[in-house]
């Protein structure tokens, strides 16, 4: 079935906006403790493109890509993201944060393996590590939103800085 032949989905925020805002108050809060946490927007960046690469999110994959470019992310490590243990592009933080954010995506396959949370205890500390399980936790149910009302990917566009 192709997108123009798709039914139409319901709008959550037209629907439940209140839902809507807690979500949106709920990204904020994570956004937050992360700057608090000194991990860099740049990181999270690449966190929200590598579930929603895990997750098939068309939507979050075109927002987070623009958005991790506006913010000067480079083509080559956006486009071998989704193949980083074969690349030197990432640094040690960047890989520990990774496999935390796939273990998280993953988590009914069994849990998030005690070598992954060890690594990245290793590199981030606590408030750190909290920061990006919610970050990973965060876009984990924006992708099942955006993929369960089919959004469209395509027309969203970074704000301007």
């Amino acid at each position: 079935m192709s997108n123009s032949d798709a039914i139409s989905r319901v709008n959550l925020k037209k629907i439940t906006p209140d839902v809507s805002r807690a979500m949106g108050s709920l990204h904020a809060a994570a956004v937050s403790a992360a700057a608090d946490a000194k991990v860099e927007p740049e990181l999270l960046e690449l966190v929200r493109i590598r579930a929603s690469q895990l997750n098939g999110c068309a939507f979050c994959l075109d927002m987070h890509t623009k958005d991790a470019r506006a913010g000067g992310e480079t083509e080559q490590r956006i486009y071998a993201l989704n193949a980083w243990r074969e690349t030197p592009f990432f640094t040690e933080r960047e890989r520990a944060a990774l496999a935390l954010t796939e273990a998280v995506t993953f988590v009914a396959e069994g849990q998030v393996p005690d070598a992954a949370y060890a690594e990245a205890a290793r590199v981030f500390d606590e408030a750190q590590i909290a920061a990006l399980v919610w970050a990973a936790a965060v876009i984990n149910a924006y992708n099942r939103i955006a993929i369960a009302t089919r959004m469209v990917p395509g027309a969203y566009q970074p704000a301007k800085k």
